[in-house]
């Protein structure tokens, strides 16, 4: 199930309203409710101060003031005011009023109700009881509590209008983005503004221009790798077509046979060629999985597979192995740097020539070398090599350009370093390759 942002904030937002409504409500029903109460008691306790006094003065006076007195507080203690006044032991005692209280405030039940009474002695030895039900203290603190609610309860539909009013225009820019985003050509897509969008949404917004740079770097490179790959692929096949050509016209077995053998060798580069376009698609594009490699081991098997061709040019391939390496690298792409370094090498060092394959560690590192006594590179162009297809004008060797960026391919998804020194008395080549031990 989707989840929307838009409705999430405004039902988080009209929660808090809601909620923020609700506890200012019983906020205020507590506070009332005290201040309820508190009044409620001045009222009795002055009550009974005020019949207390008039029953002292009532006796000085004469009839008629002291029928006027008594009327009086029969007006305290009438239906509407809700507050009866007992003077005892002149008024009948209640059924409710049991025991002996003691002056003060008490909290009693008269047939269920609950009431709440004031116990004034006086001198002359006489108790006046003043007593309230507590529901008109209740009904204040309710009626206080509704009076708060209430407005914010009617106001809530308009407050949830403006919720969602608010919260759509607020996101109307990643609308917008993702509208911009959408409406973009997938072959050259291009940054989106960052103007107007807001702070939180920024960084998402830079990451996303990251991405598509990323993206764009990788479709103009494999743009060059077609192009560069079907230009390198032109002239060797155009070579086979005329070689075929000629076979037609061989008028003897013999010429047949002289001109198979170039075909041959044709096709044997274009299959070379075909194979690292392979290789190179590969490596830019494949999963790798790591497992313990025994690199001497590897090392040993690349020497008697290689040792045929170096046979044929009279080089001296050998391997030194310093240490014995093990590393936790997936083993087919670390093959693969190897063997296109030691074909490099192979092929451009002259006959009679020598090839070393050399092993050792330090501190954090494994190493592998590849050393030759070959014309080398110049420092000038050890970037450039490991671009596709680029060779150095003054070869003499067969190659297409494409090993060393092979290995240098393999060797960043290995999360390995390739680095081209000058061999030993600055003479030839050291192609160096070093991988972490711990990774």
């Amino acid at each position: 199930m989707k989840r929307s942002l838009q409705r999430r904030l405004t039902l988080i937002l009209g929660s808090a309203i809601l909620l923020s409504s609700l506890i200012a409500a019983v906020a205020s029903f507590i506070l009332a409710y005290a201040e309820a109460k508190e009044f409620q008691d001045d009222i009795l306790r002055q009550t009974a101060l005020l019949a207390t006094r008039n029953i002292g003065i009532s006796v000085q006076m004469n009839m008629r003031e002291k029928n006027r007195t008594k009327a009086a507080l029969v007006t305290l203690g009438d239906s509407e005011s809700r507050i009866s006044v007992i003077r005892l032991p002149d008024d009948p005692r209640p059924v409710w009023l049991t025991g002996d209280l003691s002056s003060g405030f008490h909290t009693l039940e008269a047939g269920g109700e609950p009431l709440r009474l004031f116990v004034q002695r006086s001198l002359s030895g006489k108790t006046t009881v003043v007593a309230q039900s507590t529901d008109t203290r209740d009904e204040i603190a309710i009626h206080s509590a509704l009076r708060t609610l209430i407005p914010l309860l009617m106001l809530l539909p308009v407050m949830a209008w403006l919720i969602v009013r608010i919260v759509r225009s607020e996101l109307a820019p990643v609308n917008d983005l993702a509208s911009h985003l959408d409406a973009q050509p997938a072959d050259r897509p291009r940054p989106l503004s960052d103007e107007g969008v807001p702070d939180e949404i920024t960084p998402f917004v830079h990451a996303i221009n990251h991405l598509l740079k990323r993206v764009s770097d990788l479709m103009i490179q494999q743009r060059r790798f077609i192009a560069d790959a079907a230009h390198e692929l032109r002239s060797p096949l155009t070579a086979l077509s005329i070689q075929v050509q000629n076979l037609k016209q061989a008028g003897s077995l013999e010429n047949m046979r002289d001109r198979v053998l170039p075909l041959q060798a044709g096709i044997e580069r274009v299959r070379q060629l075909t194979e690292q376009l392979l290789n190179l698609a590969r490596t830019q594009a494949g999963a790798l999985e790591n497992k313990e490699v025994d690199v001497s081991t590897m090392a040993r098997e690349l020497i008697a597979e290689y040792l045929p061709m170096a046979e044929a040019k009279g080089i001296d391939l050998g391997l030194d192995e310093i240490e014995p390496l093990r590393l936790t690298s997936a083993p087919e792409t670390l093959r693969l740097v190897l063997k296109n370094a030691l074909d490099n090498a192979l092929k451009y060092v002259p006959e009679g020539g020598e090839v070393t394959l050399r092993l050792y560690a330090n501190d954090t590192n494994a190493i592998i070398e590849i050393v030759d006594n070959g014309p080398g590179v110049p420092v000038a162009e050890r970037q450039r090599v490991f671009n596709p297809f680029y060779r150095l004008t003054e070869t003499t060797g067969e190659g297409s350009g494409l090993g060393l960026a092979i290995a240098a391919e393999a060797a960043a998804s290995l999360g390995g370093r390739i680095s081209l020194l000058d061999g030993p008395e600055s003479r030839g080549l050291v192609f160096r390759y070093q991988q972490s031990r711990n990774t």
